[in-house]
């Protein structure tokens, strides 16, 4: 006998048919476009003349890849026309049903590789940055909402951020190793860094969920904009602010303080003279080599006609993740530059912020450090010295006290998150 399989219905909204049928029609855009430009590869190799631009046929070919494209774009609009009218009576059959994990982490996902096109789209799946509480925002845009009764409020406030392709349920992870004593969960037991430090410290635990394909800059310029809205309606007075924040989050989390530093505006926002603490898990602050080796995927592709235009395919990939070929962190690391064409790092140097208490923690699948393991291995995304701040070149090295320094061996990348030691050195630093 077989176990029926779970329908995937539970888990969509009305929203997803509808984004899902723009998605489409955007990628039937895309493959034709591609399609064109291998076909003018070929008759350009023949010295048959192009269209208006290089990747474009002309005469009747070129009249059938138009006629295509309007088509598609016809239909694309009509549907989206048809189910925008549909989607109020699916809502109120659906009840606006809360988001499953499952569908949660399949956005975040989404979001992580190709959320910046979702955003310029106005796509419904592009994720807003909210902070949240068990999942339920606290906030709609730069509105505060109603706090839930369950949250108990203390005037230390704790904030979790996550990384690439994630979302803020995602801190809740198995226990990744077997307990020590009889206090502690058993392996795979639900595990969250926010619950421990809730537990032994005091803190009220927030989550924020962001659009991680977005460029770092642009997530750190809204998070400060969130971060005042929190001290400005939080309803105890605030002692305490300390950001825990896995891989591109203490990007994101640098970034705010800087935009903080150095307001585009006259006036400065207050919610960086709150925050004591940040805690680094993982962050990449030097960038990390599978998006470097991405980036070489881009040149070779671009290397012949004929393979050229593929390399739209490796193009794909988010602002978010470009970013972290090298660590970015302001606008001025990206702004004006073609994030797909090979270049040496540029970025402009963003020491760690003065008064706040800086900590990394950096991983390792490893058995013990050595000079070697160093320099070669880490934990399988992101190098140990990325993690560690630590740089060739002194002006863009990141200086941690050695006491704030943490290395987890036989760690991976995920395996952070999980680590119920890595809770007990944010309890010990935090303490």
């Amino acid at each position: 006998m077989t176990t029926p399989r779970k329908s995937p219905i539970k888990h969509l909204h009305a929203t997803d048919i509808r984004s899902v049928a723009q998605l489409a029609t955007q990628a039937t855009l895309g493959v034709a476009r591609i399609t064109e430009g291998v076909h003018q590869s070929i008759w350009k190799t023949l010295g048959a003349p192009g269209g208006k631009t290089p990747t474009q046929t002309r005469g009747i070919t070129g009249l059938v890849y138009k006629s295509v494209r309007g088509i598609t774009q016809l239909v694309g609009n009509s549907l989206d026309a048809v189910l925008g009218k549909l989607e109020p009576l699916f809502d109120a059959a659906n009840n606006a049903k809360p988001g499953t994990p499952e569908r949660e982490a399949v956005l975040a996902a989404l979001n992580g590789v190709m959320g910046d096109r979702l955003a310029d789209s106005s796509n419904p799946l592009a994720t807003t940055m909210s902070l949240r509480h068990r999942g339920a925002p606290l906030n709609k845009g730069l509105k505060w909402q109603p706090l839930p009764p369950d949250l108990k409020t203390t005037g230390k406030v704790l904030l979790l951020i996550h990384g690439l392709c994630m979302n803020d349920l995602q801190w809740q992870t198995p226990t990744q190793t077997q307990p020590q004593t009889e206090a502690e969960a058993p392996a795979g037991a639900p595990h969250d860094h926010g619950a421990a430090l809730a537990r032994e410290l005091g803190y009220t635990p927030l989550y924020l969920r962001y659009n991680t394909g977005l460029h770092t800059s642009q997530n750190g310029h809204e998070l400060s904009r969130l971060l005042e809205l929190l001290v400005n309606h939080w309803p105890v007075p605030i002692e305490d602010l300390t950001i825990v924040a896995h891989s591109m989050g203490g990007l994101v989390t640098r970034s705010a303080v800087h935009s903080a530093r150095y307001p585009s505006g006259k006036t400065a926002p207050l919610w960086p003279t709150y925050l004591k603490n940040i805690v680094f898990l993982g962050t990449p602050h030097h960038g990390a080599p599978l998006e470097r080796a991405g980036n070489w995927v881009d040149v070779l592709l671009g290397a012949t006609p004929y393979s050229k235009p593929f390399a739209r395919l490796a193009q794909l990939r988010s602002a978010g993740i470009t970013d972290l070929r090298y660590g970015h962190v302001v606008d001025a690391d990206w702004q004006g530059q073609d994030r797909f064409r090979r270049q040496p790092d540029a970025r402009q140097p963003v020491p760690l912020p003065e008064g706040v208490a800086c900590f990394t923690i950096a991983a390792t699948t490893a058995a013990k450090r050595s000079t070697l393991a160093d320099r070669l291995i880490g934990d399988g995304l992101v190098p140990l010295r990325s993690a560690l701040g630590q740089h060739d070149n002194p002006l863009r090295t990141l200086i941690f006290a050695k006491s704030s320094q943490w290395i987890a061996c036989r760690t991976s990348h995920m395996a952070l998150l999980g680590s119920p030691e890595v809770s007990a050195q944010l309890v010990k630093w935090l303490a």
